[in-house]
């Protein structure tokens, strides 16, 4: 009984050891993510009670949630991976795999915040001319495309190989 839960402890631990890097990429996204996630149901609430006008309001959250969004995923990131960034003989930072990471997250970004943006944006709006709350509109619009996004941009890195596994 005891080697048993020994040996699910070790299965677990390869398991995390295999998907590490996709577990700390993903982890960043959702810990950035949920913090754009309130933010952006504050925001269109907030600019609603100043303008009435839906689809404004909707682009006006969208900047907002990306404002907050892509720095803080970017430090997270950069965080959980300054390892791969450092030369093991220089311990100076290798620009050369930093530029090829940053093409390959471009690449694998590039349509998945396209997915986002455009199901957020048309959720979002649509629900608010339905006479939704604002704040309720932004939540289900955001789970809603956080949903299709989070599907394209793991598809979109193992595509380019963000991760070489």
């Amino acid at each position: 009984m005891i080697q048993g839960h020994v040996g699910s402890g070790t299965k677990t631990r390869r398991f995390y050891d295999k998907y590490r890097n996709y577990i700390l990429f993903n982890k960043n996204i959702i810990l950035s993510g949920t913090v754009a996630f309130f933010v952006g149901a504050l925001s269109t609430q907030l600019y609603a009670q100043n303008d009435n006008n839906n689809l404004v309001n909707s682009i006006v959250t969208l900047s907002i949630e990306y404002g907050i969004y892509i720095p803080l995923f970017a430090i997270l990131f950069y965080m959980d991976n300054k390892q791969r960034y450092i030369d093991p003989l220089t311990q100076k930072k290798n620009y050369s795999i930093i530029k090829n990471d940053a093409k390959k997250m471009i690449a694998a970004f590039a349509i998945s915040e396209l997915i986002y943006s455009v199901a957020k944006l048309s959720i979002h709006y649509g629900l608010m001319q339905n006479d939704i709350e604002p704040y309720q509109a932004s939540m289900i619009g955001a789970l809603a495309a956080w949903a299709l996004f989070l599907v394209a941009i793991n598809l979109g890195i193992k595509a380019v190989r963000l991760f070489r596994s």
